[in-house]
Order: structure tokens, then C-alpha cells, then sequence
């Protein structure tokens, strides 16, 4: 695009673009035809951790630790799945007691098979068989603990992108205790049942993610002695088996979202078409559970557990709350600024049963993952980096109006600045970017407007948007070169 400009506002430009500062998308906003995500990873082969990690930082900035954590257990959970499945077909064909000749059996007399009595046998000579094959390795389920805004979700939908196993995305916010007005802990093994294209066999190899799992918390304060916490301790309990391992009956498909069968011609009578069963037993012992919550208000807890109170001239006294007011309200959003520790990594199974989880539910979260708030270095890189970044979105939504928009460093540094302030991790940048467009998306559809500039005075709020018509190009590559100067000798 540089080379239709005039000599001297090329020269400027290859200056300004020369420094290793990312002002623009990294990568352009894929089109419908480019996005084959099954490309990058082999659907006949078993992908590897690092793999999974390398596919997770095209789109998931930071959190280094959760990405491991999560590739490790899809990796190890493919592994299991495939172990126990080889295991379960070697016991069904090996039969001890079908030992018969074939001459034995096309000849009308049998041999004998003689057996010595139990009570002569010795121990070792007849071993116990169970009736059900086990399974040779036990799921370990994850759980995910979170700010809001870090990338739980994203990190989970990715997965789903690249993984060629039935992934279904549940809500725990609506889950409630079988026979109450809400829906039942089984839906997530419908959604993956639906994942499955009906499969019942795939279906119970799949991975189920959870999300706001932090909802279902026993509320004790609001509850009384006389009444049930449907959706807090009965969730639990209901999702106690299924995460163990258990057949869960799932109701199949309605007939009314069935397509209309075709008729036949002639007499009348419909044709032959394949009825699906009405119900499916799905079996939960390899399906994979993720579970994913802000958990605002468990570093608190850990706080206290933490802090230990004494008396005397050098006693240690415990910090104040710097993110509460004195009325020990939290924040609606969390803040992205990083504490001098990390309080979330220390994390131990009491302080969850604080927060309001039963003893049980928590022991069957073996994997416990904690991701950090975003910096502002992570902020900028999800403005720019990323593969679907919001600057690439945003140019792409004006390209469609045939506008070119461009970005400073100034407006981007401001722009990452009040996110911080903000809070609310990425999707408070989203936020931010709709109200500074806001004018622009509103007056440039349908002008003769080409050329957007969008600077640091834009930004905070000190002057508009900069707009060119068509034929102004070389002026807006100008002012833009002009812009990334200042900023360079600003910092310098």
C-alpha cells in the first residue's frame, strides 16, 4: 500500500514502520474460505501437548501454565480413552471357557472338559474375573479459577476448534436440582450427545466443558434450615456420579424437530426412514469434565488462611483491603493490575470448601489451574497480536464499507491504559473500542469518507477522529507517519 504514495511520504513511513513497535494487526482477519482450522493439527494422529500449547498462542495471550495444564489433560485424556477402549476389546475376545476344538465341534461327540473341584484347587489356580471390565487408567478432571476477562472461555472454545472429539459448552448458571424449574445437570451430556451427531459410542469419549461453575456455591447465608439450595449443594450432588463415572440416561432428538419424512407415490405410504432411539446411556467413565469460575471473593479466603494475626511491637500485622471499600463490598469487575503475589495459586482444597463447595465434589478435581489478570503488555497484544484481534476485526468491518481505519501507538498505549483503569481483562477492551468508534461507525457508512485516523488525542477525548476522502490517501499515510514520530521522540 506504501508503494502508491509519493517518494517522500514513503521515506517517512519505512522510518516509522522500521521500529519493532506493533501499531497494526499481526494477522488480517481470516475470510470464510481461509478458516480450516483442522489444517494445523492431523485428524488421523494423536496431537501432543506442545502442539496443543503452540495452537493456543495464536489466540490466547499469556497464561502459560493454564495452556499446559489443559493441553496435558486433553493429551492424556486421548491416551486413556484409547487404552482403556484397546483394553475392553483384548477381555471381550479372550474367553477362557470356550476352549473347544473345531474338529470337537463339527463331530457329534465332545470332548469333556474337566475341571478339579474348587475345594482341591489351589488360590492361584482360579483368579477372580470381574463381570465388567475396569478401566486401566482414571480420568483426571480439571478445574479452571479465573478473573473475569482472562481467557477462560476463549481457552476452552479454541480447544474445541482444533479437537476431533464431541466438545460440548454448558452454563452452570442454570443448573438445578432434578424436579425444579431450571435445567438438569444432564443437558451438558445432551449438548454433548448433539456434539456427537447422536453418536451414543463417541459421545462417551467426549469432553465436557462448564463454565461459571462458581454459581453453584453453597449459599448458606441466604438459605434457611427449612429450605434446599437447589442450585447450589443439589447441583453438586447431582454432578458427583457423572464426574466419577456413571451410565446417564439422555432423552434423544424430538420428533418435532425431526425433518418431515418423505411420501411415496401411489398408494400412500411413507417411506422407510431411520427412527432414532428415545433415549441414549451415555457412559461417563472416559468423558473428560472442565470446569471453569471468576470465583470472586475465594482470595479472600485465602487471604485469611494466609495471614496470620499476632500481638506485640514486632508482630506481623495483616495487609487491608485495597480492592474493597470499608463496607467489605467487591468490585463488580476485577481489576487487570498485578498484585505483589498472587493469591490464587495458592489455592488449597479447604479454601474451596469455604467458598461453598462440598468435600466430595472438590476431590473429584484432581487438576487445579489458575490463571493470572492481564498486564498491560498482554492488553496491547490482544489488540494487535492475536489471530482474530480486535484492531483486525475492526479493520475488516470497515473494509467492508470500503474504509481503511489505522491506529497510532499513542491511541493504542491510551487505549490499554483505561482497560487497566477499567478492569474487566479483555472484554473490557471490546467495550472500549465500540464507545471510541461509536461516531465513526455512525457517519462514515454511506459518505465519501475512505480514510480513518483514529490518534491519542482521539482517545482521551481532546479531538476527533481524523477523516480523508477518496483521492487523500497520500495525506493520510502522511499525517500517520507524522503521528508515529511524535510518539517515537515522545518516548525517547
Amino acid at each position: 500500500m506504501i508503494s502508491r504514495l509519493p517518494h517522500t511520504c514513503r521515506v517517512h513511513s519505512l522510518r516509522v514502520l522500521s521500529r519493532n513497535l506493533q501499531t497494526q494487526a499481526r494477522y488480517e482477519y481470516p475470510s470464510r474460505d481461509e478458516q480450516d482450522d483442522g489444517s494445523f493439527l492431523p485428524r488421523s494422529g494423536l496431537a501432543t501437548p506442545r502442539q496443543l500449547v503452540r495452537y493456543l498462542d495464536e489466540y490466547v495471550i499469556g497464561q502459560e501454565i493454564a495452556k499446559k495444564v489443559l493441553s496435558v489433560a486433553v493429551f492424556n485424556h486421548y491416551t486413556r480413552v484409547r487404552a482403556n477402549l484397546a483394553a475392553f476389546d483384548d477381555e471381550s475376545d479372550a474367553d477362557p471357557w470356550s476352549e473347544a476344538n473345531a474338529d470337537d465341534a463339527n463331530s457329534s461327540v465332545s470332548s469333556a472338559h474337566l475341571h478339579p473341584h474348587p475345594q482341591r484347587a489351589l488360590p492361584h489356580q482360579l483368579p477372580l474375573q470381574p463381570r465388567q471390565p475396569v478401566s486401566l487408567f482414571e480420568k483426571s478432571n480439571v478445574l479452571v479459577i479465573g478473573p473475569t476477562g482472562s481467557g477462560k472461555t476463549l481457552l476452552a472454545r479454541t480447544l474445541a476448534r482444533v479437537l476431533d472429539v464431541p466438545f460440548s459448552v454448558s452454563d452452570a448458571t442454570s443448573f438445578t436440582q432434578a424436579g425444579y424449574v431450571g435445567e438438569d445437570v444432564d443437558m451438558c451430556i445432551q449438548r454433548l450427545l448433539q456434539a456427537a451427531n447422536w453418536d451414543s459410542y463417541r459421545a462417551s469419549t467426549g469432553i465436557v466443558y462448564i463454565d461459571e461453575v462458581d454459581k453453584i456455591a453453597r449459599k448458606s447465608s441466604s438459605t434457611t434450615e427449612s429450605s434446599r439450595d437447589v442450585g447450589g449443594e443439589g447441583v453438586q450432588q447431582a454432578l458427583l456420579r457423572m464426574m466419577e463415572g456413571s451410565v446417564v440416561t439422555v432423552q434423544g432428538k424430538p420428533s418435532s424437530l425431526e425433518p418431515p419424512a418423505p411420501t411415496a407415490r401411489g398408494r400412500g405410504s411413507p417411506a422407510a426412514a431411520q427412527q432414532r432411539p428415545d433415549t441414549y446411556h451415555i457412559d461417563t467413565s472416559n468423558v473428560l469434565f472442565i470446569l471453569s469460575g471468576a470465583f470472586v471473593g475465594l482470595d479472600t479466603v485465602v487471604k485469611r488462611r494466609v495471614s496470620k494475626g499476632s500481638i506485640g511491637f514486632t508482630a506481623t500485622l495483616a495487609p487491608k483491603e485495597e480492592d474493597s471499600d470499608s463496607k467489605g463490598f467487591l468490585p463488580f469487575f476485577t481489576s487487570n493490575r498485578r498484585s505483589s503475589e498472587n493469591l490464587l495459586e495458592m489455592i488449597e482444597p479447604a479454601d474451596l470448601v469455604k467458598y461453598g463447595f462440598i468435600p466430595e465434589f472438590i476431590s473429584r478435581l484432581p487438576t487445579l489451574t489458575t490463571l493470572s489478570p492481564l498486564s498491560t503488555q498482554d492488553l496491547r497484544r490482544i489488540l494487535t497480536d492475536v489471530r482474530g484481534s480486535l484492531i483486525s476485526q475492526y479493520t475488516a468491518l470497515f473494509g467492508l464499507s470500503g474504509v481503511e481505519i489505522r491506529f497510532t501507538t499513542a491511541s493504542i498505549d491510551q487505549i490499554c491504559l483505561r482497560a487497566v483503569e477499567r478492569g474487566g481483562g479483555a472484554r473490557g477492551l471490546r467495550g472500549i473500542m465500540e464507545s471510541l468508534l461509536l461516531d465513526a461507525m455512525y457517519e462514515v457508512p454511506g459518505s465519501n469518507v475512505r480514510y480513518v485516523l483514529i490518534t491519542g488525542d482521539m482517545v482521551l477525548g481532546k479531538s476527533p477522529a481524523l477523516y480523508w476522502m477518496r483521492g487523500d490517501g497520500p495525506a493520510f499515510w502522511a499525517a500517520w507517519a507524522d503521528e508515529e514520530q511524535r510518539a517515537e521522540r515522545h518516548q525517547l
